[in-house]
């Protein structure tokens, strides 16, 4: 049995909403509203503070942090969107986030910080187990939490109080009364307004990167959950590696090409469900995957795949500037053949199998392909697969920009693919052939295929003299093909695109943001 409404989303909102309120207003309560007896029950399910009264004082109420871990077994990270204060404040931040710019609003895959995120971790325990409780104090969520309600948000209450108290005063209306507001030292700040700073940015702009690297009560919790009962999975056969999950999931934490979520990252907010179109994503009772030899084949455990920040990706391309701006004519005929071992199948088709599998050829991605990139193939695909499309980079390139391809096919040959996620799906790999570049046969300078590369995974590194030659990182190139259209040399180029059979996932290029490739090269 599994839950695909997106009424969880809602309901985890709300919940969450009213969880933040409260522990709020435990902080900011300066008139006593709530009462003493009441702090027990309302911080009992927060972990630090109930493990360390429970390891200090013996008491049997201060159980809470034991609640907290069988409940993860059972559901995962619930705890961190449900009833973790900070967690839900990093929300609200990086919802607001969202709303102020939309792109912030979109995540993608990220690969976690494991050495890191590990290390704060067993420094921590390490220290606890020492007898000291610094390092968690620093880092317990519901403690840092507390630091910001006290030194920011207690103050800016009061002094709106005093605001309301004197105006209504003057109509002899004496509800609110003045209260006192005592700043502390100068140097108490620091540590609490670093904090702020830090969590601040990372949710807006990264979502729950904060507790998924630094907080080291979501990572211990995040450890268990990879043995919860209950957890976020896909419907293999709905998927249509869309990627809309991984764009809402503020995580980070799914690999949408790969199938597959992250369940120590995850914190249950259920977005992804909300998110998802085709029904294809659930939370449900854990069940075992099957591995099949085609999953063997393409061993989907090393394929990586970074997004944020998917949500987090900003824009296109930047043009790198090569040797020269001026592409040379070559003198004389390249002779290598390109050796592809596999053609180049449109984005979003997932393989070539796939692909040809559901192709019927009515061309409708070949008329709507504004670089012509998409041509009917005749031998490429073996004689069944006459006329399905193929990607000629002799004819054309794929733009970064463009997806168009994938919003037409009627048969779901080519599946949907959001436009950040196709800039990460790697249809196949550059390879360079140095026996055909003008640089090494004709000692001239050019780098049109490096210019032209829209994540650099083609660039330029010295070569003889002042002169540079290609070279490619295969992990960040999602074989577009601009730098085997851009390059000059014939009738072999000195770099083409050999085809992935099954689509991968590229890393993101650790580059500045790029600016978006014209749809046409200057030459």
């Amino acid at each position: 049995m599994s839950m695909k409404s997106s009424a969880l989303k809602h309901i985890r909102t709300v919940f969450s909403a009213l969880v933040l309120l409260l522990f709020a207003f435990l902080f900011i309560d300066f008139r006593g509203i709530l009462g003493e007896k009441t702090f027990g029950p309302i911080l009992y399910l927060q972990f630090a503070p109930s493990l360390l009264k429970f390891v200090v004082a013996g008491v049997a109420t201060a159980t809470g942090f034991i609640v907290v871990i069988i409940l993860t077994l059972l559901t995962g990270r619930t705890y961190c969107s449900f009833i973790c204060p900070l967690g839900i404040l990093q929300d609200g931040i990086s919802r607001a986030g969202g709303l102020f710019k939309r792109r912030f609003r979109r995540y993608g895959y990220k690969k976690p910080y494991t050495v890191l995120r590990y290390f704060i971790l067993v420094l921590t325990a390490g220290i606890l187990l020492l007898g000291g409780v610094y390092v968690l104090t620093i880092l317990d969520p519901y403690s840092t939490f507390g630091r910001f309600m006290t030194y920011f948000a207690k103050p800016a209450v009061l002094f709106v109080n005093n605001l309301l108290a004197a105006l209504l005063g003057k109509f002899d209306i004496y509800t609110l009364y003045r209260v006192d507001i005592k700043p502390y030292e100068l140097a108490a700040y620091f540590i609490p307004t670093a904090f702020l700073l830090l969590i601040g940015f990372l949710a807006f702009r990264y979502g729950r990167l904060y507790c998924n690297t630094v907080c080291p009560v979501g990572t211990f919790l995040g450890l268990l959950s990879k043995f919860s009962l209950f957890r976020i999975r896909f419907d293999e056969d709905k998927c249509t590696r869309c990627g809309r999950c991984a764009m809402a999931c503020k995580s980070s934490c799914i690999d949408f090409l790969n199938k597959h979520v992250d369940v120590s990252r995850c914190v249950s907010c259920f977005n992804c469900i909300d998110s998802c179109k085709d029904d294809a994503m659930s939370y449900g009772p854990v069940r075992l995957k099957r591995k099949t030899g085609k999953e063997s084949d393409t061993d989907a455990t090393r394929r990586s795949f970074i997004t944020g920040s998917l949500v987090l990706l900003a824009g296109g391309t930047q043009l790198v500037r090569a040797q020269n701006t001026t592409v040379p004519s070559p003198t004389k005929d390249s002779t290598v053949k390109e050796d592809r071992l596999y053609p180049v199948s449109p984005p979003g088709s997932i393989g070539i199998a796939s692909f040809t599998s559901r192709c019927t050829a009515c061309n409708l991605c070949v008329t709507a392909c504004p670089t012509n990139v998409i041509q009917p193939s005749v031998s490429e695909y073996g004689f069944a697969g006459i006329m399905q499309p193929r990607m000629d980079f002799h004819t054309g390139f794929c733009n970064y920009e463009c997806n168009r391809c994938t919003d037409v096919c009627p048969t779901g040959a080519i599946m949907p693919l959001m436009i950040e996620a196709k800039k990460l799906t790697q249809l196949g790999k550059a390879v360079f052939i140095k026996d055909n570049c003008i640089v090494n046969t004709e000692k001239t300078a050019c780098g049109a295929c490096s210019e032209h590369c829209p994540t650099k995974a083609c660039h330029m590194v010295p070569f003889e003299g002042n002169l540079l030659i290609p070279e490619v990182k295969d992990d960040i190139c999602i074989g577009c093909g601009a730098c085997e259209y851009a390059c000059p040399t014939k009738p072999y180029k000195a770099i083409f695109v050999d085809g992935n059979p099954i689509h991968e996932a590229a890393l993101m290029p650790e580059t500045k943001e790029l600016e978006s490739l014209p749809s046409d090269f200057p030459f």
